[in-house]
């Protein structure tokens, strides 16, 4: 087996070229989490807008069943109506 000499100058030059590539490693997986932290605020923020929104769109919840019984109270209104014109035009046309 033959076991490659290394000079003390070569020895620095691979030192600083493995050093180089894992600076720029490095830089490069920063610059990843960077940009990937950036896209998680920006959809936090998203998220929260949407949770506000959503409080703000049921915060009048409680009228909701107070609301369906006026509708069906007007209903039936509109029902009483519409059997008594029904009848009235039967013994108008008759």
């Amino acid at each position: 087996m033959m076991l490659i000499a290394f000079t003390h100058d070569q020895f620095w030059q691979l030192a600083n070229i493995l050093g180089l590539v894992v600076v720029v490693a490095v830089a490069g997986l920063l610059t990843i989490l960077v940009l990937l932290v950036r896209r998680i605020e920006e959809r936090v923020g998203m998220v929260r807008e949407t949770l506000r929104a959503a409080v703000a769109n049921t915060s009048d919840a409680e009228l909701i069943a107070d609301t369906a019984k006026r509708v069906d109270s007007v209903l039936i209104e509109g029902l009483q109506h519409h059997l008594f014109l029904g009848r009235v035009l039967d013994k108008v046309r008759a």
